[in-house]
């Protein structure tokens, strides 16, 4: 009951305030406050908080992968324009048969150049930045279930140092830091803008 002033008020919250780049990130500060909420409100089961913050998840994931379908999708086409484009420049080509030599040669490499412009561009730059989108999207998926983890285990009446082993045992294997690392980081974590005794990389990345 004590966080639902926070919730109500995320921005002049003194919790909340201590981390600015948290309030920024304005749908992760909607889904933490709205499962304060649905917590302080009472007479919500743990488990039914668990599949509202579940649906959040897959909406806003939904969301976030609409504009990645779409440039797969147009990576996915580029090559086939390519191959247009050549065959264009051989019609062309075509029907400057008995032609000086010279432009002949400029035909084809007009052609050529079509289809070297649609790989390009495919397995270049459309290709890669739909996959970098991809990643990003899954990172900040990872980011919502490790959230969700810690939310669900506090409102099941978990102390919160168990709550935030379960939250960090969610947490992806390659950026996971050790039990130690989250240990101490907490005992000498400190509001944002204030340097703490200590903060390991995996352990600051982790939070």
């Amino acid at each position: 009951m004590v966080l639902e002033a926070d919730s109500d008020n995320p921005e002049q919250s003194p919790v909340f305030s201590n981390y600015p780049k948290f309030l920024k990130d304005h749908h992760a500060l909607a889904f933490v406050c709205d499962t304060i909420r649905m917590a302080s409100a009472g007479g919500v089961e743990p488990l039914d908080v668990d599949q509202m913050m579940e649906l959040d998840m897959d909406t806003h994931h939904h969301d976030k992968n609409l504009p990645i379908a779409s440039l797969s999708t147009m990576a996915d086409s580029l090559p086939g324009l390519g191959i247009v484009a050549a065959v264009l420049g051989v019609v062309i080509t075509m029907g400057a048969l008995g032609g000086p030599p010279e432009e002949l040669g400029r035909k084809v490499a007009a052609a050529l150049v079509g289809t070297f412009l649609g790989i390009l561009l495919c397995y270049g730059f459309v290709g890669p930045l739909a996959g970098n989108m991809a990643k990003s999207a899954e990172e900040e998926h990872s980011y919502y279930h490790v959230l969700r983890i810690v939310l669900v285990s506090f409102m099941k009446g978990t102390a919160p140092t168990v709550a935030v082993e379960f939250a960090r045992r969610a947490i992806p294997g390659h950026v996971r830091p050790t039990f130690q690392e989250v240990e101490n980081y907490i005992k000498n974590r400190a509001p944002e803008g204030t340097a703490p005794a200590e903060a390991p990389p995996a352990a600051e990345a982790a939070a």
